[in-house]
């Protein structure tokens, strides 16, 4: 089943008195439960993309198809930002309780499910601090919490991972490719990690420079424990870097 289309997809901007192609024309689309990775350099639109599936964007043609529930009701979308946007008035707790409530979902249910996310994400013994108060790798475990426990059909993420030190990106990597396993939820994923798409996705999409186009599709058939250390692994990352330094070689 199909979670997610897009179709034919470009995207100008307007800058002072010029119009800057950002992005496209860009064809896609993603089974329901998969992992896709968005790859490409800084400028080449992938964010522009994922605001745009997201609906915070508007193109200039193309569409973008994502079903509705066979009842006929609308998709649950959650989006995690590059910095995790959590409101610093609130705490972590009523931070990811926030959406649950907005659909007035019953008081006792929402605690049952927001406890258990804590629980998942190590952050039970934070449920009380506000934001201001944990580090920018447990801030960001808050930010996907609080998308993880909608219960997302689509979940969007962009670059989440980009500003935390390497042992803690990788220990979310861990976290997330754990937590995905309980459920059926699709992931769009940017990034200019290399190393992270290949750990993480079950399929690469490579963009090319601005007007970004897409310029390689890559499975990444690895087992669901991936090792970064293994034979396959390293020929992944080198194969999707020479990719790269083509198209640092010729912008």
């Amino acid at each position: 089943m199909t979670a997610l289309k897009v179709t034919d997809l470009s995207i100008t901007f307007r800058e002072s008195s010029r119009e800057v192609h950002a992005l496209g024309p860009v064809d896609f689309e993603i089974e329901a439960g998969e992992f896709l990775c968005i790859l490409g350099p800084t400028g080449c639109g992938k964010t522009t993309l994922l605001r745009t599936i997201a609906g915070l964007e508007k193109p200039d043609t193309g569409e973008v198809d994502i079903p509705l529930h066979p009842d006929g009701g609308g998709p649950v979308i959650g989006f995690v930002f590059q910095q995790g946007a959590l409101f610093p008035w609130m705490s972590i707790f009523a931070n990811i309780e926030f959406s649950l409530k907005a659909k007035k979902i019953d008081k006792v249910i929402r605690r049952q499910k927001v406890e258990s996310i804590l629980e998942m994400m190590g952050l039970s013994s934070f449920s009380s601090s506000y934001p201001h108060q944990l580090s920018g790798g447990m801030q960001q475990r808050a930010a996907l919490a609080r998308s993880l426990v909608m219960d997302p059909d689509l979940l969007l993420m962009d670059e989440p991972f980009s500003s935390l030190d390497m042992r803690t990106s990788q220990e979310l990597q861990e976290n997330l490719r754990e937590l995905l396993k309980k459920a059926s939820t699709t992931v769009l994923f940017v990034t200019h990690n290399i190393e992270e798409a290949v750990y993480l996705a079950g399929e690469v999409i490579v963009l090319g420079h601005r007007p970004g186009r897409i310029v390689r599709r890559e499975i990444i058939d690895l087992p669901d424990r991936r090792s970064r250390l293994s034979d396959t692994f390293t020929e992944y990352l080198v194969s999707l870097r020479k990719t790269f330094e083509s198209l640092v070689s010729n912008p």
